[in-house]
């Protein structure tokens, strides 16, 4: 089966969806309100959706993975935001250099782990020429 996707975007709750959009705004996204509980945030070709709805377990077991163009920028670029001062649950766990490559981790106002990460290898790498043959 071929896909041929153009994109995937997943769902993802709040606990808070008020500060949740606030979080999300304020770490870079641009956000399109949907309806009065559902917002699409998007990034360049990236986005997800984040709505009003929380499940404890559900989002407890929520992760994200997004690939950036330069950890070691992204990271100083997201200590300069505060975003641990400015939300009381968000962490922010400083780059680590894996086998593959490199990441970070923020956890959202709600728990949601984000990883942020930068590829070594070619063979994982995301390339939207690649992506539009």
């Amino acid at each position: 089966m071929e896909h041929k996707a153009l994109s995937i975007r997943p769902f993802i709750g709040a606990e808070n969806f008020e500060v949740s959009r606030k979080f999300y705004t304020d770490l870079g996204f641009e956000e399109t309100v949907l309806s009065d509980n559902m917002s699409v945030f998007k990034s360049g070709i990236t986005s997800f959706y984040l709505q009003n709805a929380y499940v404890k377990e559900w989002i407890d077991n929520t992760m994200v993975f997004m690939e950036v163009d330069g950890i070691e920028r992204f990271w100083e670029e997201l200590l300069a935001l505060n975003l641990p001062d400015k939300y009381e649950k968000v962490r922010l766990t400083p780059v680590k250099t894996l086998d593959w490559g490199k990441e970070c981790f923020v956890h959202d106002p709600s728990g949601i782990l984000w990883h942020f990460g930068e590829f070594r290898d070619n063979n994982f790498k995301f390339s939207p020429v690649a992506a539009t043959l």
